[in-house]
């Protein structure tokens, strides 16, 4: 029997999304290695950012992102199809990472990361081409990110959560509310006091600093 490859499966027409996610994962229950392989490059780049942006560490990132697969390689036999595999791949993501991030409360103390790698790319810098945007504002550009993550990091957990999966990776408020496991309309609650409380960090971070000013004398004539 001539097993369909996957990209096969994903490019014939007339096949609905829901369709080709419940065949996508009977390869995967089967043992089908290239559909393995076809979870790991759709879904670990986000998975290792989500992780990069709760924990902003590039390496805790990484090693929760290998447990993450590995987790998911282990359990989709029992994966019955009641979320979404996106969904529930995101679930043992979140899990993952409070578990590291407990950890690294633990025996870490308030040790952090000094890396500013891009968590997409991993390279500390990205060259400008001659028709790129303006380069003042890609340095403003970049530090309102750096701005921003660092706002983030100064959150309580559930409300840097939300906010990375809503703001930043862009799911649905019902995606949000399978991945974490509550109703839609706690999410929107979550979701209101966490821009409110993100909102007051970023606030306070760009308040100038008080300066004194020196004292105005007068130029003595020569």
């Amino acid at each position: 029997m001539v097993r369909p490859l996957i990209r096969e499966l994903v490019l014939s027409p007339g096949t609905s999304a829901e369709a080709q996610e419940k065949a996508q994962i009977q390869q995967l229950q089967a043992g089908s290695e290239e559909a393995f392989q076809w979870l790991v490059s759709k879904y670990a780049p986000p998975v290792y950012r989500l992780a990069w942006r709760l924990l902003n560490n590039p390496a805790d990132a990484s090693d929760v992102a290998q447990e993450v697969f590995l987790k998911v390689f282990r359990g989709v036999g029992q994966f019955h199809g009641d979320s979404s595999l996106k969904t529930w791949i995101y679930h043992i993501a979140v899990n993952t990472v409070w578990n590291q991030n407990r950890w690294w409360r633990r025996h870490r103390g308030a040790e952090c990361a000094l890396e500013t790698t891009d968590p997409e790319t991993g390279a500390e810098e990205l060259p400008i081409a001659e028709d790129g945007p303006d380069p003042l504002q890609s340095v403003l550009s970049h530090e309102t990110q750096e701005l921003v993550q660092t706002a983030l990091g100064r959150l309580e957990e559930s409300h840097r959560l939300v906010l990375v999966l809503r703001e930043i990776e862009g799911f649905r408020y019902d995606e949000i509310a399978e991945v974490l496991k509550v109703s839609t309309g706690t999410v929107k609650s979550r979701l209101a006091r966490a821009r409110q409380s993100l909102r007051r960090e970023l606030e306070t971070m760009m308040e100038p600093a008080a300066r004194e000013v020196p004292a105005w004398r007068p130029a003595e004539a020569e």
